[in-house]
């Protein structure tokens, strides 16, 4: 039992499968590593009761053959997702007491598949962020060095991963909120194409941006988690009804013939040279496996940043408006009327990120600015869009960095917002496009911190995009790798 949280998600499936241990055993195993950490702060609730009972139904399928690839697997839940009968936070005050009555689409497929709910992860406040600083909860701490910031906002699944207290989790990416901090961390993080996975029961930040994703130690991990996430749902208006392909049954497939586009835009001045070297490396590995470099440009790619933070405040402003003290959740102690309720629980209860980000949205859809500000957005957003349509006459997938700079110190860029949004420079344009798009560990830097290489893939073509990096991580080990003590 000493070294399971090194073990694959196939390796425990087939473990409990041939009895070597029970999913309560294995359960209970990742319960007592995160009831050991005492640094990470990776978790805002934990049950043990509750992921106990899960286990045992689970072993109960497992004793009768009806078993699925995830049974008796225990995942970590993004506290994104809406749980039925545990707390649901998103991160922020104003939920602090919000057990939800119902599941999100994801966690209904997980329980349907048997998995075990470990606890839900902390995150930025509603998904806002790129640091995991803002959470009403405190900061989540890279396990690679706990001074610095595993980034967000599933800074808590990345860093659970990562720290091996979970063998897999949920995520949500936005403008790259599993990506970056997958690289930051060192894991494999998948966000799938707009509309692959239901968004239903996924408390929304950015209607048209959000997406749920696995957070793995690998490819192959991330292939087994998609099967399940994935799917058409009714209830999601954005859902998008296409066919679910066997994720794991291309992930050998030769890459000999594959293009691989290089933006000219990503490998520019701007990236830092340790970064652009472990990348380059990376990229000749895929060399060697018979894919072919090509130079391609994006060049509407540098609006992707200030087109971003209109349309994501703007929708935010929107989503968040729900949250007002009078059904569920936080409500001020005092007030005098109505509107003095509103005012102050909003006030107490959301935090200063999601108070600007609320500001902003407000402003750009305000009268007299809806035009100058929204409207070219989303014109923008097309050309951002229509820069990949081109690109893909080039080439069959994209690679590059997935964030500028490795895991930076806790309170670095807290007081520097647009440092902070800079963050994601590489990752937003992907989430206005709708593409499908992933990191994986390719390396560190001189300081010992996980570099991620970013793969981004055509619509729909997650099959593809889990066999490029499932190559890769067949002939380097840079995904196996774990910080010291994990």
């Amino acid at each position: 039992m000493t070294v399971l949280h090194n073990k694959s998600i196939k390796e425990l499936s087939a473990s409990l499968k041939a009895g070597e241990f029970s999913s309560v055993e294995l359960t209970q195993y990742f319960l007592d590593r995160i009831q050991a950490d005492e640094q990470l702060n990776c978790f805002i609730t934990v049950d043990a009761g509750m992921s106990i009972e899960q286990a045992r139904a689970a072993d109960k399928r497992i004793s009768k053959g009806d078993m699925d690839a995830l049974t008796g697997i225990p995942l970590a839940q993004k506290d994104i997702f809406c749980t039925d009968g545990m707390l649901t936070t998103c991160g922020s005050r104003i939920l602090y007491n919000f057990v939800s009555p119902y599941d999100a689409t994801v966690i209904e497929h997980f329980r349907s598949a048997g998995c075990v709910t470990l606890g839900k992860t902390n995150m930025d406040e509603f998904a806002m962020g790129s640091s995991n600083e803002t959470s009403y909860y405190g900061p989540v701490r890279n396990p690679w060095d706990t001074d610095r910031v595993p980034g967000g906002s599933s800074g808590g699944s990345a860093a659970a991963v990562a720290a091996r207290l979970a063998p897999a989790a949920t995520g949500t990416d936005t403008g790259g909120s599993i990506r970056q901090p997958a690289a930051l961390c060192g894991i494999t993080g998948l966000k799938p194409s707009y509309g692959r996975v239901s968004r239903y029961g996924m408390i929304a930040f950015a209607s048209s941006l959000d997406q749920g994703g696995p957070m793995t130690h690998s490819a192959e991990d991330a292939a087994i988690l998609m099967q399940t996430m994935a799917g058409f749902d009714e209830r999601d208006s954005t859902s998008v009804d296409q066919p679910v392909p066997d994720f794991s049954a291309t992930l050998d497939a030769d890459l000999h013939g594959l293009k691989i586009g290089m933006p000219v835009e990503f490998f520019n001045a701007d990236l830092d040279s340790g970064i652009a070297d472990i990348i380059m490396t990376a990229l000749k590995e895929y060399e060697k496996q018979g894919a072919e470099l090509v130079e391609i440009s994006l060049p509407n790619g540098h609006l992707s940043v200030p087109c971003y933070y209109v349309l994501a405040p703007a929708e935010a402003s929107s989503n968040l408006s729900r949250y007002d003290g009078a059904r569920y959740g936080y409500r001020a102690d005092a007030y005098t009327d109505l509107l003095d309720m509103y005012k102050k629980t909003r006030a107490e209860g959301f935090g200063d990120e999601v108070k600007r980000r609320i500001m902003i949205g407000t402003y750009a859809l305000s009268a007299g600015y809806y035009d100058a500000y929204y409207l070219k957005a989303q014109k923008i957003r097309r050309l951002i869009a229509d820069d990949f349509t081109r690109a893909w006459s080039q080439c069959d997938v994209i690679a590059g960095p997935t964030s500028p700079n490795t895991a930076f110190k806790l309170g670095d860029k807290t007081d520097d917002p647009v440092s902070m949004y800079l963050n994601d420079i590489y990752t937003i344009s992907v989430n206005l496009a709708g593409l499908p798009a992933m990191s994986i560990p390719a390396g560190f830097d001189a300081g010992g911190l996980p570099v991620g290489l970013h793969l981004i893939g055509q619509y729909f073509d997650e099959a593809h995009l889990l066999n490029v990096a499932h190559r890769y991580q067949q002939a380097t080990d840079w995904h196996t790798r774990t910080p010291e003590g994990a």
